[in-house]
């Protein structure tokens, strides 16, 4: 998997979701949640974000559990739109590669975090991860 964020400063520990049987994840990648608290593999823009996975999971593990950061400021790659300081960020999954982060849509409900830089596509950049939905209907 590539652009995986990396932590650079740890303000909260991370907290245990469930995980299918046989699903890998990366460390630093930026699942899905699911309903019962199961973090999935993301495949689209409009999923609602777990947070970032600390630990790698290989499918070879039989770990019925993932670790995933809720906060923390981390270093992750934009999208291809880009991001801009101080807008709210989504994942990029349908036009960048996975993990990738952009400007939130205008009425987007599901938020990744905020950008402390603004950084051009394929860029890194500094984030606070702030996973939250927003029922904006």
């Amino acid at each position: 998997m590539a652009d995986e964020a990396e932590l650079v400063i740890e303000t909260h520990l991370p907290v245990t979701f469930t995980k299918a049987t046989g699903t890998a994840f990366a460390k630093g990648e930026i699942p899905k949640m699911e309903d019962g608290m199961v973090a999935a593999t993301s495949v689209a823009d409009s999923e609602i974000p777990a947070g970032i996975v600390h630990t790698e999971v290989t499918a070879a593990e039989a770990s019925p559990s993932v670790s995933i950061y809720r906060g923390g400021i981390f270093r992750g790659t934009a999208g291809v739109a880009g991001v801009t300081v101080g807008e709210a960020i989504q994942i990029d999954t349908a036009t960048s590669s996975v993990n990738r982060l952009v400007d939130a849509d205008v009425g987007s409900e599901q938020i990744v975090g905020t950008a402390f830089e603004t950084a051009a596509s394929g860029v890194q950049f500094l984030f606070e991860l702030l996973p939250r939905s927003v029922d904006l209907a």
